[in-house]
């Protein structure tokens, strides 16, 4: 089976969960046959992603349907990240919707909701990824809000319904300024091809990106980052992000903050990699850099007042995708590498804390963190790893967060934005003081009376272990293979950056290559000279 037909399998597999899930009854059909479909949908998004990531990182670009889905260093980064995450948060939603389910808070009908759902969520999310076209691009990342609104909505209490309300209307009126952009893109790339039929193909459009309207394409631009950064939860579109994030099964806000958000802003980079061939680098640059550092000092003072735990983690994301945006503002290869370097490590960390969320809510039966006290004696091996969970989202050495924010400050000074940096690194350090003090008051303070000791489930358990072992995992692969996939990417992002850096190279090892070639030519030349030389002091002595 080719590369090409894994890559239709990889979209298909959860696709084809959904559909099956869906037309079963779910009054005749136990929860155990939903149960086992899902853990055959995340387990072939696992394998089939990870092996064709593996592969496109090795330098086989791959694409499939008549070049409709396509899949390059940059996105197999993203389908990566949907790959192990879905299945560490598909592994963990067993046990948590189990619980509910036995609890009497969801019946056998809203568990094959979740179910069908969660697999439909994996394709939107993988399709919006994989697709080479800019309008079906812009249609998988609306698909995400279908899929997602009923899961904010499960348990149907006054909260997630507003949540999901809100969820719903904000997106969706969103996402429509990234139809708009869509639309002057092809409108644009219909005159400049030679073929209309390729003027919708991401791999066609790019190269000729320099000769698009300049003017058209900044307008394109501003919608493409209203759009999808609603999606992604930028400053000031992200007022839906804390509710969805909040009244969601843990699993679920899981997925939303590591994985969801990390889709829009992958469309977000598309968009910058085209326009700055028309528009230059100015332009997306300072928006991104305005918006980016809105959304890291904003929620930075929220975080420190919320006494919400999955509230606070909620605005924990709004402050990460500021740091990615803020770093694709500062641009070059070292701010774009930076900012894929925080999309994976941020999507990992968010992804075992959302987790463990879930644990303790079951736990403590509230999601106030002034309740949430003593877990080191409730709960001990979940206190460790959400310590560890706590430290790497808070950017300490020698977790992969610290590695990527200190990038950017590098990036920022080296591009001369000192006095946003100051201001930036500030907001960090109070991002920092509130991680520690939910860290300190959460593990170590007495815990209410009246708990008791709990073990989460096995399942549950094991996929936080699981991630907790990739967010560490990642330290020890990052210098290999996995910095070698971040560059490549990073080309991807940044073509013409790619080809002068390319090109540079070639120029210093041409330059290298003739020194070398003028030193063995001067050497030979003295060594003919002292022969010469030799021969001629002979000749004289004869005489």
């Amino acid at each position: 089976m080719d590369f090409s037909t894994l890559l239709i399998v990889l979209l298909g597999a959860p696709l084809v969960a959904t559909l099956i899930m869906a037309i079963l009854p779910s009054k005749y059909t136990s929860r155990s046959i939903y149960v086992f479909i899902h853990i055959l949908a995340f387990l072939s998004v696992l394998v089939l992603g990870l092996y064709l990531a593996a592969n496109v990182f090795l330098g086989n670009e791959i694409f499939a349907l008549s070049n409709w889905l396509h899949i390059d260093a940059l996105s197999a980064i993203f389908v990566a990240l949907i790959a192990v995450i879905a299945s560490a948060t598909g592994l963990h939603a067993i046990g948590y919707i189990g619980g509910d389910a036995k609890a009497g808070k969801l019946d056998n009908a809203k568990v094959k909701l979740f179910y069908t759902l969660f697999s439909l969520f994996m394709f939107t999310m993988l399709l919006a990824v994989l697709s080479n076209n800019i309008v079906m691009t812009w249609i998988s990342v609306e698909a995400t809000t279908l899929s997602t609104v009923f899961l904010v909505g499960l348990y149907r209490d006054k909260l997630s319904l507003e949540a999901a309300w809100k969820y719903i209307i904000v997106c969706t009126v969103g996402v429509a300024f990234g139809l708009y952009s869509t639309v002057l893109v092809y409108s644009n790339a219909v005159n400049v091809l030679a073929d209309p039929h390729e003027a919708a193909f991401w791999t066609s459009i790019i190269p000729h990106a320099s000769q698009f309207d300049p003017q058209l394409m900044r307008i394109a631009f501003v919608f493409a980052v209203i759009g999808f950064g609603t999606k992604a939860g930028i400053f000031p579109m992200s007022t839906w992000l804390p509710d969805a994030h909040s009244e969601a099964p843990a699993s679920v806000s899981a997925l939303l903050s590591s994985v969801l958000l990390k889709c829009a802003v992958f469309v977000i980079i598309r968009y910058y990699s085209f326009v700055i061939p028309s528009t230059g680098d100015a332009f997306p640059q300072t928006i991104l850099l305005v918006l980016g550092g809105l959304s890291i000092v904003v929620s930075a003072f929220t975080i420190y007042t919320q006494h919400d735990l999955k509230r606070k983690l909620a605005y924990h994301s709004v402050e990460n995708i500021g740091i990615i945006v803020f770093c694709l503002g500062i641009g070059g290869s070292i701010g774009i590498m930076a900012a894929l370097l925080h999309c994976v490590a941020h999507g990992f960390t968010k992804a075992l804390l959302f987790c463990i969320s879930g644990d303790l809510q079951h736990i403590y039966k509230t999601r106030d963190t002034a309740k949430i006290t003593g877990i080191l004696r409730i709960a001990p091996l979940t206190a460790v790893m959400f310590a560890l969970g706590l430290f790497a989202l808070s950017g300490l050495p020698p977790f992969a967060m610290f590695i990527s924010e200190t990038t950017m400050f590098f990036a920022g000074v080296d591009a001369g934005l000192i006095w946003l940096i100051v201001i930036v690194a500030i907001a960090l350090t109070v991002v920092m003081a509130a991680i520690f003090q939910l860290a300190i008051k959460g593990i170590f303070n007495a815990p209410p009376e009246g708990t008791k000791k709990e073990r989460p489930p096995i399942t549950s358990l094991a996929a936080e272990l699981a991630l907790l072992a990739v967010v560490a995992g990642f330290i020890v692969a990052l210098p290999g293979m996995g910095y070698n996939g971040f560059q490549s990417a990073t080309y991807e992002a940044l073509p013409d950056q790619a080809l002068s850096e390319q090109s540079l190279a070639g120029q210093q090892s041409e330059q290298s290559l003739n020194g070398r070639q003028q030193t063995e030519q001067t050497l030979t030349n003295q060594q003919q000279d002292s022969a010469l030389g030799k021969i001629f002091v002979l000749d004289n002595s004869n005489e």
